[in-house]
């Protein structure tokens, strides 16, 4: 009796660990403070030298970008043509076309097949 409730009392704390380990709060990444400020170029370069190294440095943290805005999408913007943003807001003023802005987002990726670089959950700094 006393190894079934042993039992019963173990799972419900494993039970509680994981369910807050899986439902944990979403990041707010306008709010944080970025862990990396970088120019677009610098990252690129990072990346080209040793994409595994920068990958390991870069993922899944904040970062402040600095670039030119090479195109405009749907809820997406390009900066040097390589670092595609994915906005928060999907109304993007096109007067930014062309020129140098500071974006705040969180680094999800490199995509090698397309050598580009991936920020979400980006924002505007400046414009």
């Amino acid at each position: 009796m006393r190894k079934i409730i042993f039992i019963i009392i173990l799972l419900l704390i494993v039970g509680g660990f994981g369910y807050k380990y899986i439902y944990q709060s979403h990041r707010d990444i306008s709010s944080e403070k970025p862990d990396f400020t970088i120019d677009s170029g610098d990252l690129i370069n990072e990346f080209v030298v040793n994409a595994e190294l920068a990958n390991h440095k870069y993922l899944n943290k904040t970062i402040k970008i600095m670039g030119k805005v090479t195109e405009i999408n749907d809820g997406t913007i390009s900066l040097n043509d390589a670092v595609l943003c994915y906005m928060i807001q999907s109304e993007i003023d096109n007067s930014i076309l062309n020129s140098k802005i500071v974006i705040k987002g969180r680094f999800i990726g490199y995509d090698d097949l397309l050598e580009e670089l991936k920020i979400d959950q980006s924002s505007i700094l400046n414009n």
